[in-house]
């Protein structure tokens, strides 16, 4: 019997172990791990010496070719490939209509699903959906068993800015969510709270980039993060609190945890490794919501991933360009920064280089957890009958990042100049290379659309 491939010499990263070992790929399965007398023969031997063989990363928070988001699924899943990602968790919305919306009618959930998934077409990488709620009508609630047995398994709500919910209607969300076996997502700020600030501040010339954090306070994250986490708590429901910047958004999750399995959250690597003196460094191109906070707020949220509080890292992936930014003023849209080029890279150099901790546990924030959160048994892992998605990773190598490298259409990166240690060389889709060396070597339309389970989570 013959083989596709082996991944020879490499050391291997699991979510519990780093080990050296041989790897078996057929059919764009994981076949087998073993010392290579033990492997088949295979059409294809690759010299992974020197290298850490991982699972591919799964980001399940990132905005593509939307009313958010420039990239299109070719840039931006083309800049998720070269940085070692494998499978990404885009938004599918339900249109809202307002002076400032891009839709000129209201439609269902179900057609953004048809919408995004027709967009996915070119995808270099496997994506999955959320479904987005941007209004408050209670026909959604008969859409949602039919999108979960589609494989939409989560959905996702603000509580601010012109399309947020009111916690009356979140509840009703959150209740129907639990009957479907759901998962419910949200932005957590308090809407009045940052309206009146931002008011505030503009009143008075607070013109500049640096205000943004006032504007939008620890605390106010912190409120509604806990309003809809005892919303979940109450109601039952699975709840997964999204890019948690701080220490007062943490400490609100871990209120509502009995042991982490039905409410959970993550955060994203710029809220691990950039502060607010980036907004002095690079103005509005750091503009995002939440906004970046304090060297404390870096060194807690690891605290809150190594207790499990928070289990995934993830990017909040959004791409625009640098003269969008910069016409605009620090509380106007657009909102956003790109990330999945250069996620792994930084989150490796700051978590492992520089704060001590392991391997496995990069493999959990980035990979396993975020799989088996949102329903994808097959990703994340290096277990033999899953999907061969794997990134070879070299763990020595120094570079500095730029704006000039980026696949997305994004222009400018929050992290320019930022020297890290650790280098994504190749990544394999399905046990296909899809790039390599800093290039893509697939063409468009290679990713497949995942059909999500309902994620188990146990109840204490």
């Amino acid at each position: 019997m013959t083989i596709d491939t082996v991944i020879r010499g490499g050391t291997l990263v699991t979510s519990q172990n780093t080990f050296t070992s041989d790897l078996a790929v057929d059919d764009g399965t994981i076949v087998a791990i073993g010392d290579q007398h033990c492997l088949p023969e295979s059409d294809e031997t690759i010299d992974a010496a020197g290298l850490l063989v991982m699972p591919g990363v799964v980001d399940p928070h990132v905005h593509i070719d939307d009313h958010v988001s420039l990239d299109t699924y070719e840039t931006a899943t083309s800049a998720a490939a070269l940085g070692g990602v494998t499978t990404v968790i885009d938004f599918a919305w339900q249109s809202y209509v307002s002076e400032d919306s891009p839709w000129e009618e209201e439609k269902t959930l179900q057609e953004g699903v048809k919408r995004k998934r027709k967009k996915g077409g070119n995808a270099l990488v496997d994506f999955g959906l959320h479904g987005g709620i941007l209004r408050e009508d209670p026909a959604v609630f008969d859409e949602l068993a039919s999108l979960v047995e589609s494989g939409i398994t989560s959905f996702k709500m603000y509580t601010t800015y012109e399309f947020g919910l009111s916690n009356g209607f979140i509840h009703d969300v959150l209740e129907e969510l639990r009957e479907v076996d759901a998962v419910g997502v949200a932005h957590t700020e308090d809407h009045s709270v940052c309206e009146s600030l931002t008011a505030e501040l503009r009143a008075t010339n607070r013109d500049e980039p640096t205000w943004l954090p006032v504007a939008r306070p620890d605390y106010a994250e912190a409120m509604a993060a806990d309003d809809i986490a005892r919303l979940a708590r109450e109601t039952g429901t699975k709840y997964y609190g999204i890019h948690t910047s701080c220490r007062k958004a943490a400490e609100a999750l871990a209120r509502y945890q009995r042991d982490g399995s039905l409410i959970r959250g993550e955060t994203c690597t710029h809220y691990t490794t950039l502060t607010k003196d980036r907004y002095e460094e690079l103005g509005n191109l750091p503009k995002i919501a939440p906004p970046l906070r304090s060297s404390d707020d870096n060194d807690v949220l690891f605290e809150y991933l190594r207790n499990g509080t928070l289990s995934v890292v993830s990017t909040d992936h959004v791409a625009q360009t640098r003269e969008r930014k910069e016409a605009s003023e620090w509380w106007e849209d657009p909102f956003g920064a790109n990330g999945l080029q250069t996620s792994l890279s930084v989150f490796h150099d700051e978590a492992v280089n520089k704060r001590g901790f392991s391997y496995p546990f990069l493999v959990r924030l980035m990979c396993t957890n975020p799989a088996q959160t949102f329903g994808l048994p097959k990703k994340g892992t290096l277990e033999p009958g899953t999907d061969a998605d794997i990134v070879l990773f070299d763990p020595n190598e120094t570079y500095t990042i730029s704006a000039r490298d980026n696949a997305s259409v994004a222009d400018y990166t929050i992290y320019e100049g930022r020297k890290v240690t650790g280098n994504v060389k190749r990544t394999y889709l399905r046990g296909e290379l899809v790039a390599s060396e800093g290039e893509i070597v697939a063409k468009p339309g290679c990713g497949e659309f995942v059909r999500r389970k309902r994620p188990t989570w146990n109840d204490s």
